[in-house]
C-alpha cells in the first residue's frame, strides 16, 4: 500500500508539472502576443503655414509602412499588429491633409490620407512618451517614407533654416539646431483657451553674447527688430525695452556701462556683469547732480526734458539734445562745466549735458563755466560693475520656479491682467541665454497671462527670467528672418533690442 500510494502520487504530480508547463507556456505566448500589440490611444492635428501635421500616440511602437499613390494624392499607413480599442480620431482636414480614414484589416490598421496635388511627406519618431508624427508639406522638401519598428528609429535629419524640426521630449516642441550652440523650439499646444504657439532660442555663452542694441544706433529712435539685429551684425535677437513713442527706453536701462534709461519706478531687471554672471532682480535709478555747490535729482537720461527737472544727455542720445529754448544746459566734460547754452546743444563724445527747466535751472543759476560737476547715480545692491542692464519687467522666473512680481511693481492693466503675446530673456538651468516669445490675439495664438507665460518657460528649463515688452512688440528674428507673427501684421519699430552675436 505505501509503495503503490507513493507511485500513483508520482504519477499525479507528473500530470500536474506537465499541466503547469502547458499553462505556463500559454501564458508566455499570451503575455507575448499582448505585448507585441501596440496600442493606438491618441491622434492630434495641426494645419500650419510650414506644415500639416498629425501626431499618433502609442503605448508601444508598432511596426509600420508608408506608401504613396501614383498621382501622389493618397498616402497610406499600416500599422502592424495595432489595436485602437477607445482610440478616437480627431477630425484633420487641413490645408494639405483633406480627410484621413481608417479601416481594420486583420491585424492591421490602415490609415489612409486624402492629399491635395503637389505635396509630400516626412514621417518621425519619438521614444518617451511613444509617438509617431507624419509631416505633410511642400514637395520641395524630400519625402521620407520609412518602415519603422519599436526597436529602430527612423533618422530623419532637420535641414538647417527648416521651421519644422525634430520632435522634441516636450508635447508639442519641434526643435532645430540653427547653428552649433544655437538652438530653436517652436512649441505649439491647445489649452482651455485655444491654441498657443510660442518660439525659443537658446544659445550657448561660450559661443555667443548678448548685446543689447538701440534702435537706429541712439535714442530717440525706433526700428524693427530684424534691422537692429542686421545692424548689430547678429545671429538673433529680441525686442527688448519698454518705450515711449519717441523711441525713449522706458526702464533703467546700461549699455556699456553708461546710462541710457531711466524710469520712476522700482522693478525687475536683467544683466550681465563684466565676468559674464547674469544678474535677476529690482532696480531702481536715483540720480543726483552737484554743481556750484548745489545737489539737484536726475529726472531722467536720455529722455524729453519736463517741466521744473534736471535731464542728463550722453552721446546715446544722438549729437544734440533738441531741446527747446525755455530751459538752459551746462556741457561737462572732464568734470567741469564747459559751456552754457540755452538749448538745443551739442553732445560731447567725451562727456555730457546737463539740462535743467524751471526750478531745477533756478537752484543752478549760480553755475559757471568752470565750476566742477559730480554726477552720482545709485541702481541698488548688487548693480555694480556691469557690462548691460536692461530694465523692463515684471520678473516670471525665480530659481526655476515661477515667480511673478507684476503687482508689486505696480504696472498697468494692459500688461498685468489677460492673455496677449509675450517676450522674455532669461538663464536655463545649465546656464545657456534663453530668448523667447508667444504669439496672441491672432487665431493661431491667444497668447498667455504673465503665470502662464512663467510656467512655459519654467518648463523649458529657466532658471531666472524676465518679462520683456510684449504685445505688437513681440518679436523674435533668426537669421533675418521673423520666426513668430506679431499682432501687428508686421514687425512694429521698437525702441531697442537684445541681440546675439557671435564671439
Amino acid at each position: 500500500m505505501p509503495g503503490r500510494f507513493f507511485i500513483g502520487r508520482e504519477i499525479n504530480m507528473n500530470k500536474i508539472l506537465r499541466r503547469a508547463a502547458v499553462f505556463a507556456a500559454a501564458a508566455l505566448f499570451l503575455g507575448q502576443s499582448f505585448a507585441m500589440a501596440a496600442g493606438l490611444t491618441s491622434m492630434r492635428f495641426h494645419s500650419g503655414s510650414e506644415h500639416d501635421r498629425v501626431v499618433y500616440e502609442f503605448t508601444d511602437m508598432p511596426v509600420y509602412t508608408t506608401a504613396i499613390s501614383g498621382d501622389g494624392r493618397t498616402l497610406t499607413l499600416d500599422l502592424a499588429d495595432t489595436s485602437y480599442k477607445g482610440f478616437s480620431a480627431v477630425p484633420a482636414k487641413g490645408s494639405r491633409i483633406e480627410s484621413i480614414a481608417y479601416n481594420k484589416k486583420g491585424k492591421h490598421l490602415i490609415v489612409t490620407m486624402k492629399l491635395k496635388a503637389g505635396l509630400s511627406y516626412q514621417v518621425r519618431t519619438l521614444k518617451n512618451p511613444t509617438r509617431l508624427f507624419i509631416d505633410v508639406l511642400p514637395d520641395t522638401s524630400a519625402a521620407t517614407s520609412i518602415a519603422g519598428t519599436a526597436a529602430s528609429k527612423p533618422a530623419v535629419t532637420a535641414t538647417k533654416g527648416s521651421s519644422t524640426g525634430m520632435p522634441g521630449t516636450i508635447d508639442g516642441d519641434y526643435v532645430q539646431e540653427i547653428e552649433p550652440g544655437l538652438t530653436e523650439h517652436t512649441y505649439v499646444y491647445w489649452d482651455d483657451y485655444g491654441k498657443v504657439s510660442a518660439w525659443l532660442l537658446e544659445a550657448d555663452p561660450a559661443r555667443y553674447r548678448l548685446v543689447p542694441t538701440l534702435a537706429k544706433g541712439k535714442i530717440p529712435g525706433r526700428e524693427a527688430v530684424s534691422g537692429i539685429v542686421a545692424r548689430a551684425g547678429g545671429v538673433a535677437g529680441i525686442n527688448a525695452s519698454y518705450f515711449a513713442p519717441a523711441g525713449d527706453i522706458l526702464g533703467v536701462t546700461q549699455i556699456n556701462g553708461q546710462t541710457v534709461g531711466t524710469t520712476y519706478y522700482t522693478r525687475s531687471a536683467f544683466g550681465l556683469r563684466k565676468d559674464g554672471t547674469p544678474v535677476f532682480g529690482k532696480i531702481s535709478y536715483d540720480g543726483t547732480v552737484t554743481m556750484g555747490g548745489v545737489s539737484v535729482s536726475v529726472a531722467g537720461v536720455d529722455c524729453e526734458r519736463g517741466a521744473d527737472s534736471l535731464v542728463i544727455y550722453n552721446r546715446a542720445y544722438g549729437s544734440s539734445t533738441g531741446t527747446n529754448e525755455y530751459g538752459r544746459e551746462y556741457i561737462v566734460r572732464g568734470g567741469r562745466v564747459t559751456d552754457i547754452r540755452q538749448n538745443d546743444s551739442p553732445i560731447p563724445a567725451d562727456g555730457v549735458v546737463i539740462s535743467v527747466h524751471g526750478m531745477a535751472a533756478d537752484e543752478l543759476g549760480g553755475v559757471q563755466v568752470g565750476d566742477p560737476v559730480m554726477i552720482e547715480e545709485n541702481l541698488g545692491d548688487g548693480w555694480q560693475n556691469m557690462d548691460f542692464i536692461i530694465g523692463c519687467g515684471p520678473r516670471l522666473v525665480e530659481n526655476g520656479r515661477v515667480h511673478v512680481t507684476v503687482d508689486e511693481e505696480d504696472f498697468p492693466a494692459d500688461i498685468r491682467i489677460g492673455r496677449a503675446p509675450r517676450s522674455a530673456v532669461g538663464i536655463t538651468k545649465d546656464g545657456r541665454y534663453l530668448l523667447a516669445v508667444v504669439d496672441g490675439r491672432q487665431s493661431h495664438s491667444v497668447g498667455l497671462t504673465l503665470t502662464d507665460w512663467a510656467k512655459l518657460l519654467v518648463k523649458f528649463g529657466a532658471q531666472d527670467a524676465l518679462n520683456l515688452d510684449g504685445g505688437g512688440s513681440s518679436d523674435l528674428v533668426v537669421n533675418g528672418d521673423v520666426q513668430n507673427s506679431p499682432s501687428d501684421g508686421q514687425e512694429r519699430l521698437v525702441g531697442d533690442g537684445l541681440v546675439l552675436v557671435k564671439k
